[in-house]
């Protein structure tokens, strides 16, 4: 089972890479490869779900990097690998550039299963990275766009950003005396140290699940293709974000402050963005500031202590927001629109996606006995058993959620726009913004089959994964966790069945189908008017204002200053340079002179001391052979070969002698 986990993370890694590598010859072959892939993905976690095996990686040692199957990464692990085919193939019908959008989509799915089975903070951190680095190329697929790589941009840098908090828990877990970076370990930190790292998680989950501050960069991953945007907003990339909130929840309850602050940045996040996504006229900017509130409720579940109720929210979150945008994506493709005044009668053109389509948003206003009801419910048991006003911002967030859904459900259940200039908006409908208009094309006029089968499954999850509430329960062992009571359930669902009834029945009832019911507060009625919420809060204003401006001018601060350093290490090596060359023609007129006169001297030295010692050795050497050859001549003389000279010579020899002898005496 090891291998399993390994091959769980790895096999879609190493398929991903292998298609951006082999480029645009395999983009025939690429989609059914990446389903393919996926497919055996989904076996494994099946597999690894069950035996929940543990694997340590070959690292260097003393670096602790791992990867586990427990409870909740179990569930988490199946909820990726089960939508990831889905869109995948709902991509298959829609997106160009296969080799690299599968390639790229294999990666980012890869990475979410190592951050969802990862042990410790130097596997979470890498996989993390390898997350925001692929998202941002997936958002900015359609690159040759003025839009995309910029919305792409900004999503990327929101998330570095947050993702800062990472490196700093990093930090302070190893400065803190936790001993080591498993995650399981981290409460165990110093208490100085544990609000520290408790500090970065919190930012860098808050910055993924683009909760407040954070929400804008949702919105622009619109730009992104539908798939995309399907696979952020579901079961990965802001599901990461709550999934890493769940998973060091005892890291937050060790803290005094860190669980309120989590629990209610979530329940602000929940009314606000909800407030937002009513006032959109896109529908998948509804999708993705609706996105941000539900994900809310699992920020709010962590901060409370309600671990198996934030799962299952995610659960239920993940599969109606994937159906509910790759629905979107099919109306885009065929309408050429996404705006929700254009799509009156979508509906009923394509009967079967209107179906599926009701099924989504009916689940996400909550009605009972969809998926989504049985998570928020699990969430506001929570939180009334942590306090009576995070309940009372939970409910809340309960009705606008169904003000919300119902609207969008109102808008494609419309009219058809059958009247003379349909394509025009009504008097008191907003122009589509430029945004929009940006990332729109002429319609096909039909919804692809291929674009028609993961939509089935996916509203079969929305409606029916309701019935998970138990085994989740006791897969997490959340057995002691609060269970919502009979009233609350009935208080939850009946004022989200309320909110609906009171959008849908007046819609139904000969007013236009986009609208929301008159009787509603005009904030809701006429949202669209109100800049801030149109402009989701003008948080992307106020980052641009407050942030991304002082930090240009810091830059360009920075810049200068490192321009004139830079001009004055210039003009001090232009003066090392001249100092250089007047050293080089010193060398060249002094030392090269000197050496030059040296070696001719040398040179003269050595030729007339060779002469003289020359001609007095070879003089000598000649008179001495000329005096051995004189004495030869000499001594060859008296040789007659006659014996009376020899006598004679022997005579003269001996006076001499005798001679030599009386004259030494």
């Amino acid at each position: 089972m090891d291998l399993a986990l390994v091959a769980l993370v790895g096999l879609p890694v190493a398929a991903g890479l292998a298609l951006l590598v082999a480029g645009r010859p395999v983009a025939r072959v690429a989609a059914a490869v990446a389903i393919a892939v996926l497919a055996v993905v989904l076996g494994l976690a099946v597999l690894v779900a069950v035996a929940r095996p543990a694997v340590e990686l070959p690292l260097p040692a003393g670096i602790d990097a791992g990867l586990a199957v427990d409870g909740l990464s179990a569930v988490l692990v199946l909820l990726v690998a089960a939508v990831a085919p889905a869109v995948g193939v709902f991509a298959a019908a829609e997106v160009d550039a296969r080799h690299r959008f599968f390639g790229l989509l294999l990666v980012f799915v890869g990475a979410m299963l190592a951050t969802v089975t990862a042990t410790n903070l130097v596997t979470l951190l890498a996989a993390w990275e390898v997350m925001g680095a692929t998202s941002f190329a997936l958002i900015a697929h359609h690159w040759t766009a003025p839009r995309p790589p910029v919305s792409g941009t900004t999503a990327f840098l929101v998330t570095r950003t947050a993702d800062v908090g990472l490196y700093l828990a990093a930090g302070a877990a190893l400065a803190g005396g936790a001993g080591t970076l498993a995650l399981a370990d981290l409460p165990g930190a110093a208490a100085g140290w544990r609000d520290l790292l408790t500090a970065g998680l919190v930012v860098a989950a808050l910055g993924k699940s683009a909760q407040l501050p954070f929400s804008f960069w949702l919105a622009r991953a619109m730009d992104g293709p539908s798939a995309v945007s399907a696979l952020l907003h579901s079961a990965t990339m802001v599901a990461a974000g709550g999934y890493l909130l769940l998973r060091v929840q005892p890291l937050l309850a060790a803290s005094s402050w860190a669980g309120p602050v989590v629990a209610w940045t979530g329940a602000a996040t929940v009314v606000l963005l909800g407030l937002v996504a009513l006032a959109q006229t896109d529908l998948k900017q509804l999708l993705a500031a609706s996105t941000c509130s539900q994900i809310g409720f699992v920020v709010l579940a962590a901060g409370v202590g309600g671990t198996a109720g934030g799962t299952l929210q995610l659960l239920a979150h993940a599969a109606t927001k994937a159906l509910l945008f790759l629905v979107a994506g099919a109306w885009l493709t065929a309408l050429g629109t996404r705006q929700l005044p254009a799509l009156r009668g979508a509906a009923w053109r394509w009967p079967l996606v209107g179906v599926l389509f009701a099924v989504g948003t009916l689940s996400l206003a909550g009605v009972p006995p969809l998926s989504v009801f049985f998570g928020k419910d699990a969430v506001l048991a929570a939180a009334a058993e942590a306090s009576s006003a995070l309940y009372a911002a939970g409910l809340a967030g309960v009705l606008v959620s169904a003000a919300y859904a119902a609207a969008a459900l109102a808008a494609v259940l419309g009219r058809a726009p059958d009247d003379p200039a349909p394509d025009d908006p009504a008097p008191d409908d907003p122009a589509p913004d430029d945004a929009a208009r940006a990332v729109e094309r002429p319609g096909t006029g039909e919804v692809p089959w291929a674009a028609r089968l993961p939509l089935v499954p996916l509203a079969v999850a929305s409606a029916a994964l309701g019935a998970a509430a138990e085994p989740v329960r006791a897969a997490l062992g959340a057995s002691g966790e609060p269970s919502p009571s009979l009233a609350e359930a009935l208080l939850s669902g009946a004022l989200s069945v309320a909110v609906v009834l009171a959008v849908l029945v007046p819609a139904r009832a000969g007013l236009r189908g986009d609208a929301v019911l008159p009787e509603l507060p005009a904030l809701l009625r006429s949202g669209v008017r109100v800049a801030p919420l149109r402009n989701r809060l003008g948080l992307e204003r106020l980052a641009r204002r407050g942030v991304a401006a002082p930090t240009m001018a810091l830059a360009q601060l920075l810049a200068t200053a490192d321009d004139r350093a830079a001009a004055g290490v210039a003009r001090l090596g232009a003066g090392v340079r001249a100092s250089a060359r007047g050293a080089a023609v010193v060398d060249d007129r002094v030392v090269s002179g000197a050496v030059r006169i040296s070696t001719t001297t040398g040179r003269l030295a050595t030729g007339v001391a060779g002469f003289r010692v020359e001609t007095v050795i070879v003089g000598g050497v000649r008179w001495v052979g000329a005096a051995a050859r004189a004495l030869g001549r000499l001594a060859r003389r008296p040789q007659t070969g006659q014996l009376h000279h020899y006598y004679a010579q022997a005579v003269g020899a001996l006076a001499v002698l005798a001679l030599f002898l009386l004259l030494v005496r």
